[in-house]
């Protein structure tokens, strides 16, 4: 916290922060904690009304009254990461994009409209790294109408949590009413001690054949969701055969330095059994292969099996990313 000459907390933010990482301190006046003071680190999205919003890397916003504030800072972008590969959040952003791509796609200044038929939400929502060149409500306006045209609802995915994060747009679609529906992570590390375990017994391919489905967890896969799942500048399929469906799956994208693992899946019945590596380790070791050298995937924050195994492979969180809604304007569910 920031301290001054003589001994006190001062509050050095104002209006005129707004979009930068801060740290506040503030009275307490829940009664949830004994604490007196709590601590928030964030950016800053708004400052209206005497009312501060901030927030913080998971992407949750906290409201505070300016009249609690004991002391606030402005602090510096994250800091640099001490293990796993360095990247920014543009460059990882548009790898992950690569690795999943729309059947159809538009630009809309330097935001790209993405679809598919409603095969994920990746795939099917607005990626925006930059300005839309025309005033937010305007753009908001033109996305409802290009997913409304293919009848789809309308998706932002936006990110939070690192340098160049969109946490200031994130406030604006929820003042908007647009409403986050799915928190994820992307994580990165190296690719090398993926590749360290034994990836025996794993079949690669180029394409998702018929095994391959009938263990991934998605049914009824169209041709569409087949060009989605094919999509990437080199993609490679794992299978560990089963008795009656393969015992576990993978997919992996290999892009430059970068390989993207997606789709890993086991049998319920034959998990903790480390095929999952297995697989990992086999995809890992052709993207090593093909030049590779740090690896990235993506998370649900509350696939507390998945995030232990990653972790242990090395893998840590790059920043959170999450899927706004378009509100419902017609008082009934589309």
């Amino acid at each position: 916290m920031e301290i001054s000459a003589a001994g006190r907390l001062v509050v050095r933010i104002s209006a005129a922060d707004v979009g930068k990482r801060v740290s506040v301190r503030c009275l307490d006046e829940t009664g949830v904690t004994q604490e007196k003071f709590t601590d928030t680190v964030g950016v800053l999205t708004s400052w209206d009304d005497g009312v501060l919003m901030i927030t913080r890397r998971d992407g949750r916003s906290v409201r505070i009254a300016e009249s609690a504030l004991v002391a606030g800072k402005v602090v510096p972008a994250e800091p640099a990461r001490r293990r796993g590969p360095a990247a920014s959040y543009e460059e990882l952003a548009r790898i992950a994009a690569r690795g999943w791509q729309p059947v159809e796609s538009e630009r809309l200044g330097d935001w790209e409209l993405r679809a598919a038929s409603g095969f994920t939400r990746r795939a099917n929502s607005v990626l925006p790294l930059g300005d839309p060149g025309l005033p937010l409500d305007e753009a908001l306006a033109a996305v409802r109408r290009w997913y409304g045209a293919r009848g789809l609802p309308a998706y932002v995915q936006t990110a939070t949590g690192a340098a160049g994060t969109q946490e200031v747009l994130c406030a604006e679609l929820e003042a908007r009413g647009w409403t986050r529906e799915v928190t994820a992570e992307l994580w990165t590390g190296a690719l090398a001690p993926v590749a360290d375990r034994p990836g025996d017994g794993v079949v690669l391919s180029r394409e998702a054949d018929a095994d391959w489905l009938a263990r991934y967890q998605r049914k009824g896969v169209s041709e569409v969701a087949l060009r989605v799942l094919g999509s990437g500048p080199s993609v490679w399929f794992a299978t560990v055969p089963g008795e009656d469906a393969p015992a576990a799956i993978g997919r992996c994208v290999v892009d430059g330095r970068w390989a993207g693992f997606a789709a890993v899946e086991v049998d319920p019945a034959l998990r903790r059994r480390g095929l999952a590596s297995t697989v990992m380790a086999a995809l890992a070791q052709r993207a090593l292969d093909e030049g590779a050298s740090a690896a990235w995937l993506q998370v649900e924050s509350d696939n507390i099996g998945a995030r232990a195994l990653y972790e242990r492979m090395g893998f840590a969180a790059h920043n959170a990313y999450h899927h706004y809604r378009e509100p419902d304007v017609s008082g009934a569910a589309r």
